[in-house]
């Protein structure tokens, strides 16, 4: 378990920590391109897309042949896609490589493959835990890559930061020996009582399933606005770049304790009220922080809380999804759940780029974001986390 553990984090912290500063980027490559935000917005938007995307074939992947291929693979292409960020002359090939490779490097050196193997080598009494332990990882990933971000474009350049970065991200391939399942070595796959057919067939006609999913969306909107948005945002109001800086930090150093919790908790309470409380807060400190004055001290307190809420939603939510489902296909299934936190993360992003070009303003996603809170914290309460029951092999139960 701790070696599980150590290595799942550290790729984590690795592979999420750089990700989280990717908002530090986009004033000074759109005004050296010459682009507008929703150019660079678009990119990222089509990262959180392809993340998705190809997240439900790396979860197949992993649960069939195990997670150290496609850990070492999604590394070879988070540094390919890392340089192509660097160099990209037009705004296509940079939606290519900023968006789509990386994205598809994302989808192998993060949460579901890195839960799968949790979910196959640590006890259900501890899994919620561990899944909050390895969430923290990202979190301290984004407290203690995020500056460093920061200190690299400003004492490089923003192209030799992401050169650097592209280096960086290959110490992912010898953490990746550390999850090598003996089990599922050469593609021996483990013993199924579904095939991946009747696991999705029984996934999506489950109405628990389908509100994960809703839920879900509302976290890829709001965390990836705020990510990538919040630099510009402060900027605009006349706050100096360290502020934002400081405070993607300060999200992420306190995101350590809210996912940690978050996974400490849902072993003892329902998983579905955490969820609910985390949504509803969510929107209450968003909407406080817009009707306080602005200043340092405002985004630090606002950095500060929303971090306890920010990843803190996923120990939880793919804790439900293994507890209803079992761990037989939990990469892929947290795959589809994953695919449809980064749609939102696609909307989120993007729409910031696209009415900010046309309204001058981040007002109207703020409050979108607000809105979709409250939805999320509706809908994740009737969730029933009670494991499925299946007559026979492959065979759905009568109800949900």
């Amino acid at each position: 378990m701790a070696q599980v553990l150590i290595c799942g984090a550290a790729i984590v912290t690795l592979s999420m920590g750089i990700r989280h500063g990717f908002g530090l980027w986009l004033q000074p490559i759109t005004q050296a391109q010459g682009w507008t935000r929703e150019t660079f917005a678009f990119a990222i938007a089509i990262q959180n897309l392809a993340w998705g995307v190809f997240g439900i074939f790396a979860g197949m992947a992993a649960d069939r042949f195990g997670a150290f291929r496609v850990i070492v693979g999604g590394t070879l292409l988070y540094a390919l896609g890392l340089v192509g960020m660097a160099l990209s002359p037009t705004g296509l090939l940079f939606t290519l490589t900023a968006g789509v490779l990386i994205g598809a490097a994302q989808a192998g050196t993060t949460y579901a493959v890195i839960y799968g193997v949790i979910g196959r080598n640590i006890s259900a009494d501890k899994r919620s835990w561990a899944m909050g332990v390895a969430a923290a990882a990202g979190s301290f990933g984004q407290f203690l890559m995020v500056p460093t971000e920061g200190f690299l474009i400003s004492s490089l350049g923003w192209k030799e930061a992401l050169l650097v970065l592209s280096g960086a991200v290959l110490l992912i391939v010898p953490l990746a020996l550390g999850l090598r399942e003996t089990s599922l070595a050469g593609g021996a796959s483990a013993n199924r009582e579904q095939t991946i057919g009747q696991a999705l067939k029984e996934a999506f006609k489950y109405p628990s399933f389908q509100l994960l999913l809703a839920g879900y969306f509302v976290c890829g909107f709001q965390v990836v606005f705020i990510g990538v948005h919040m630099p510009s945002y402060l900027k605009d109001k006349g706050l100096s770049p360290q502020v934002a800086s400081y405070a993607l930090a300060l999200i992420g150093l306190f995101n350590v304790f809210g996912t940690y919790a978050a996974g400490a908790l849902g072993q003892r309470i329902a998983k579905k009220n955490i969820l609910a409380f985390i949504y509803f807060a969510r929107s209450l400190v968003i909407a406080v922080f817009l009707i306080a004055p602005l200043s340092p001290t405002s985004v630090y307190i606002f950095a500060s809380v929303m971090g306890l809420l920010w990843l803190s939603t996923i120990p939880p939510t793919n804790a439900v999804v293994a507890q209803i489902f079992g761990i037989q296909h939990l990469s892929m299934l947290s795959g589809f759940i994953f695919f449809s936190h980064q749609i939102g993360s696609f909307m989120g992003v993007w729409l910031g780029g696209y009415l900010y070009d046309r309204t001058g303003s981040y007002d109207i996603v703020w409050y979108i974001a607000i809105g979709l809170g409250i939805f999320a914290g509706l809908v994740n309460l009737p969730v029933r986390e009670a494991p499925i029951k299946r007559m026979t092999p492959g065979q759905l139960p009568l109800g949900a």
